[in-house]
């Protein structure tokens, strides 16, 4: 071990090390307020900075290609889209009372169980695995491009399908009338039948 690595510990952090912590703790707290908040378009804009803080941390974590793909595909696509069903479904703007179903406790206590369950997951599948940093790079364009797409294409076009039935649905939703406006629009027409 080099003179460097034995002076560098726990105790003494790098920037980095400092940077990533600090990044961590404003995209957790952006991901609370996004759960917590009752303003709909509130809660998209909080998600692009959760979602943007987790570019970052990849950033730090010299996984460059990875925080691109988080800032085009969720940040870019994803948010976009969220945006873009609630403006076509008129989705309240302010304070919606029924953002709040009333069931916080048993939302944080099924978050808190997901979460463990996939720390778990996924503590137990890297266990043993060990990363050869004197080998070839295992994060590159070439070598995500070819698992991603060997490995992965299924669930990636399954959610490509699904974020598209989602744009659909939205789009369905805001075209179909209230019963109300469509009564009124009959009346009309009845009234001209009555005339004749």
């Amino acid at each position: 071990m080099s003179p460097a690595a034995q002076s560098h510990g726990f105790l003494s952090p790098s920037g980095a090390e400092v940077a990533f912590v600090l990044v961590g703790l404003v995209t957790f707290g952006a991901a609370i307020v996004t759960v917590t908040t009752r303003q709909i378009v509130h809660a998209a804009l909080w998600l692009v900075v959760a979602l943007g803080g987790i570019a970052v941390e990849y950033l730090l974590l010299t996984a460059e290609f990875i925080a691109w793909v988080q800032v085009l595909i969720y940040v870019g696509s994803v948010v976009v889209l969220l945006l873009f069903g609630l403006l076509l479904t008129k989705a309240p703007i302010g304070r919606s009372p029924d953002a709040d179903s009333g069931n916080r406790w048993a939302a944080l206590l099924v978050a808190a169980a997901s979460a463990a369950v996939l720390v778990w997951v996924v503590v137990d599948a890297f266990r043993a695995t060990w990363i050869d940093l004197d080998g070839p790079a295992a994060g590159s364009a070439a070598v995500t491009g070819a698992s991603l797409f060997r490995h992965w294409v299924l669930p990636f076009e399954a959610l490509s399908v699904l974020l598209l039935a989602a744009l659909v649905g939205a789009i369905a939703l805001s075209r179909r009338q209230p019963p109300a406006a469509a009564a009124g629009s009959r009346a009309p027409d009845a009234a001209q039948e009555g005339g004749r």
